[in-house]
């Protein structure tokens, strides 16, 4: 028998560098400069003023709003799944596939799924058999891109509803940037699908004959219980899921969203004060620059718009909880709203997720177009909610 210490991680699971390399420098400078040039324009105190204000607003007043809403779509929708009314969707959904994506009738699962929930909701199908069974080799490496197209899609489309009074404008614009979601994802999916084509061929398969698992189209799994035992469970358990997302995603709406608002809006009325809804006027500057740009294709008319398609990126959670505010200055109007949910939906914050779902499906050397293809998308989805309003509008 033999005795030794017991390490806690095995070094093959860490990366080990230098303390101090070149990257430390670029950082400190970096850092330094960003916040030496706020607290120059602003003032030391009024930078740390308006910051604590600003994540304390969005903590009291979207943070717990926005997990609100989030538990009880989890909680429906949970319920949905447990008594078979996804499987109608599912159902329904499945002959548009092939036409729109060119993907088999089978990836409605995944739209569905993630429609109701978040990107990585589409992963557990890329590993199940029942599922994998219907598709090409080349079809599987666009998996990530189709479930990020719909990521975040109830939640982003409940949030966008609750944001106005005018329920039928709202739900008008809503409604056709949803639509402006799925124009991009086909232009995401097919320039993916292109690449997995040359990478793998048209007809290699996935499943091997003989090796199924359940068919996912027509069997479902369900809890033990009678009726009203599975109600209940799923209610909860919906309602935990929410919870869980809830808390993933409030990180990202205090941090980005504190920085994202102080670089989007500029001195108060009496200058700079330390209040809420004060910043150095840093995207204002970058919209008025590319306002050539900006406004025929995504028609914004505040150049302090281009900050939601910008955070959307990283994190949906944070760029919607700019909108209420947005909305309360005057920033943003329908159209706006229409073009935010199209590109909150499709982006998804896919730039934080994208990668380690394209690790998960054993497709890393593919990562690279696969972001490509979907920031195209993206821009794609604004655009086309852009002239979706224009002619519905």
């Amino acid at each position: 028998m033999s005795f030794g210490v017991n390490k806690p991680e095995s070094m093959e699971d860490k990366k080990v560098i230098k303390a101090i390399t070149a990257e430390t420098l670029v950082a400190l400078v970096a850092l330094g400069g960003t916040f030496g040039f706020i607290a120059w324009r602003m003032g030391l105190a009024n930078m740390f003023g308006t910051m604590m204000a600003t994540a304390h607003d969005l903590m009291l007043n979207t943070v717990l709003f926005l997990m609100s809403v989030i538990i009880l779509a989890g909680a429906f929708t949970s319920l949905l799944s447990e008594f078979g009314i996804v499987s109608i969707a599912n159902r329904v959904l499945s002959p548009l596939m092939k036409p729109l994506f060119g993907l088999p009738g089978a990836a409605s699962i995944g739209v569905v799924a993630t429609y109701l929930s978040d990107n990585p909701a589409i992963m557990p199908l890329s590993s199940e058999k029942g599922f994998l069974k219907y598709f090409k080799r080349w079809e599987v490496t666009t998996l990530v891109n189709l479930g990020t197209v719909f990521g975040m899609g109830l939640i982003v489309t409940t949030f966008m509803l609750t944001q106005s009074t005018d329920a039928a404008s709202m739900g008008r614009a809503v409604l056709l940037g949803n639509l402006g979601a799925i124009m991009g994802g086909i232009v995401s999916v097919r320039l993916m699908g292109r690449f997995g084509k040359k990478k793998y061929g048209e007809d290699a398969a996935v499943v091997a004959e003989g090796d199924e698992g359940y068919d996912l189209l027509r069997f479902r799994e369900v809890r033990p219980g009678n009726a009203m035992q599975r109600v209940l469970q799923s209610l909860l358990d919906g309602g935990v899921h929410g919870v869980k997302t809830g808390l993933d995603i409030m990180p990202g709406i205090i941090v980005i969203t504190t920085a994202v608002m102080m670089l989007a809006y500029g001195p108060g009325v009496e200058g700079y004060t330390g209040a809420l809804r004060e910043g150095v006027g840093f995207f204002p500057w970058v919209g008025a620059q590319l306002s050539f740009i900006i406004e025929p294709v995504f028609g914004f008319t505040s150049p302090e718009a281009i900050a939601f398609p910008v955070t959307s990126l990283g994190s949906v959670g944070a760029s919607l909880a700019m909108v209420p505010q947005f909305l309360q200055s005057g920033i943003i109007d329908a159209n706006d709203i229409c073009v935010y949910t199209a590109i909150g939906i499709c982006n998804a914050g896919f730039l934080s997720t994208h990668v380690g779902m394209m690790d998960g499906i054993g497709e890393r050397s593919l990562t690279s177009v696969a972001i490509a293809s979907h920031a195209l998308g993206g821009l794609f989805a604004g655009f086309s909610a852009h002239m979706l309003f224009m002619i519905f509008g």
